[in-house]
């Protein structure tokens, strides 16, 4: 077994344990061999969890890791943000949308969706959550956004639910930019409540 680590590193679980232990959450699924482990965490009156799926692409499929937290949408203020890529500039050409929020260095890095600019401006006036996605840019096919329900093979939500969602290719076991996603996650549900898009209440929905 100590070969094995040598070559392939710690298995996620480890990592994912040791996630447990360092910001108080709870893995479940350790030991099931259907279901894949989770690493959830209670902020205030949100469930943030952490899981692993697979999506499919014509006979193989890919593993993203992502991270969910459903809450209740005080106004239908919706987002998307990921890195800039070698196709942004052609995409921006074209009429891409990219909301710029007067930091260069944030600008320069990450393409900003929404159909509310001044609400986006409101939610990104914060270092904390600037920094958290910096320290994150570098994960591929990296995404945060805000969304009404999982599609059509995933969980759909009550009225007034909404769920800020996060995922990047890969089974991520840095421990380090796991606990920015955590951070990320709970400084943006702060920060949502703090600009009236979001109340501070457990919505009426199981995630887990």
């Amino acid at each position: 077994m100590g070969f094995l680590i040598n070559i392939f590193g710690p298995s996620k679980d480890e990592i994912w344990g040791l996630l447990e232990k360092e910001i108080n959450a709870t893995l479940l699924n350790k030991d099931s061999f259907w279901h894949e482990s989770k690493v959830v965490l209670e902020h205030k009156n949100w469930t943030i969890i952490l899981d692993v799926f697979r999506r499919s692409s014509g006979k193989s499929s890919m593993p993203y890791t992502r991270m969910r937290c459903a809450y209740i949408n005080k106004d239908d203020f919706r987002f998307t943000i990921y890195p800039e890529g070698i196709f942004t500039d052609i995409a921006k050409y074209f009429g891409m949308q990219d909301i710029e929020i007067e930091d260069k260095i944030f600008d320069d890095t990450f393409v900003l969706k929404s159909k509310n600019p001044d609400k986006i401006k409101a939610l990104f006036n914060d270092e904390n959550i600037k920094n958290a996605f910096l320290a994150l840019k570098d994960l591929t096919q990296f995404q945060v956004k805000v969304q009404d329900d999982e599609g059509f093979w995933g969980q759909r939500f009550p009225d007034g639910v909404d769920e800020l969602y996060l995922e990047t290719l890969g089974v991520i076991k840095d421990l380090e930019k796991l606990k920015i996603m955590f951070k990320l996650f709970a400084e943006i549900m702060d920060r949502l409540c703090e600009i009236g898009s979001a109340y501070e209440a457990r919505p009426s929905i199981n995630l887990t």
